[in-house]
């Protein structure tokens, strides 16, 4: 795997080595090893599946606080979806920066999400699907967000959303306070 660094420190794109042939190709989506020699947390305790129907669905941002904060890797399985992550580290040097890449199945490029990170993505084709690893389990006790448009971060969406959730339209603006 060939792992690049994004704008925001800690983050990285993964890029798949694909050995291919008239049959196809074969590739690692995870090394626990290469992970570890690229510096990177190798704690894995959930994988998840997210389906979409509709372009332009938009889903968060969302984080864990702290017990449960969570480093993801997320890979899209069928169509594209452009992806957005935030920076929501009071002692990093790029704490609420935000940076976006987009993750199409037929690349097979991944993205790699430090702990402490808001996350959230838009589908840019109709029926997508992406897989994410998770290296803490899911708490609804720990889970938070804000919104998608918020003008904090003026984030430039590709579309406007077609669908999102009630929960998510109604995330409120993001607030530090709740970092502590």
């Amino acid at each position: 795997m060939k792992f690049t660094p994004l704008p925001l420190e800690g983050a990285y794109l993964v890029e798949q080595e694909r050995i291919a042939d008239d049959r196809g190709y074969n590739a690692r989506v995870w090394c626990a090893r290469e992970f570890r020699e690229a510096g990177l947390p190798t704690d894995l305790a959930q994988v998840n599946v997210i389906a979409n129907k509709t372009r332009g669905t938009l889903r968060g941002l969302h984080f864990q606080h702290k017990p449960f904060e969570e480093t993801k890797l997320f890979r899209v399985t069928r169509g594209a979806m452009y992806d957005v992550i935030v920076d929501l580290r009071p002692a990093s040097p790029t704490f609420l920066q935000w940076t976006s890449v987009e993750l199409r199945a037929d690349t097979g490029t991944m993205l790699f999400v430090p702990a402490c990170f808001g996350q959230g993505f838009q589908t840019l084709e109709d029926d997508t699907e992406l897989t994410y690893q998770v290296s803490a389990p899911y708490s609804p006790d720990h889970g938070d967000g804000f919104r998608h448009d918020d003008p904090l971060f003026a984030i430039d969406w590709p579309m406007p959303p077609t669908v999102i959730s009630e929960k998510d339209a109604s995330w409120p603006d993001f607030n530090p306070e709740v970092l502590k």
